[in-house]
């Protein structure tokens, strides 16, 4: 092995580990960043819950307002699914406790008095 070599793949090695870091540390101070934003954005909507539940206003209905918009925001690009019309499993005529149409099944307790085991 030569020493420039393994010198110059060091500092290779080196300057791509710094590279990485410096990758990773931007992706925290945006992580960090975006973090701030929604905390900022939680306060906001506390201090208007607040304000409103002291006039007397029902803050719930303005919460309630507040998620229907961030959901329509994000369910805007998805695509509603419809539901098949299913049919029941049993006919209309059936019910467990009266023994009526419950088919070919039926329970008996067991017989009373002591175990069988000795």
């Amino acid at each position: 092995l030569e020493p420039d070599v393994v010198v110059r793949r060091q500092e290779a090695l080196a300057a791509a580990r710094l590279r990485m870091q410096e990758e990773l540390n931007a992706q925290a101070e945006k992580y960090k960043e975006k973090q701030r934003q929604l905390e900022e954005e939680r306060r906001r909507q506390k201090i208007a819950m607040w304000e409103s539940m002291q006039e007397g206003k029902s803050y719930k209905g303005n919460l309630k307002l507040n998620q229907q918009e961030t959901e329509a925001g994000a369910s805007a690009s998805a695509v509603p699914k419809s539901k098949p019309n299913k049919k029941p499993l049993r006919g209309g005529g059936y019910n467990p406790l009266s023994g009526e149409g419950g088919g070919t099944c039926s329970w008996r307790p067991g017989r009373r008095g002591p175990s069988a085991g000795g």
